[in-house]
């Protein structure tokens, strides 16, 4: 059975490393049915919080911009 732990309150280590566990349980093919779906949605949830947790982070960076006059600075990273 999936487990019960409450996604929004995990890290993205914690949720990728059960997401990875559910994809082995279910391509090993030993999974009813019923437990399967459920599986699934499991995954599927622990995956949209990892992409969530990721695009978090990466509004976060910052990239290094050499300016006109030779002066390092910092600013947002343009993600799109």
């Amino acid at each position: 059975m999936p487990e019960t732990t409450d996604i929004s309150e995990m890290s993205f280590e914690t949720a990728l490393a059960e997401l990875e566990k559910i994809v082995s349980e279910l391509e090993s093919g030993n999974v009813a049915l019923e437990q399967s779906i459920a599986l699934y949605e499991r995954g599927d949830a622990l995956r949209a919080h990892c992409d969530a947790r990721l695009k978090e982070a990466q509004l976060k960076v910052e990239k290094i911009v050499l300016g006109g006059d030779g002066a390092l600075a910092a600013e947002s990273a343009d993600l799109d």
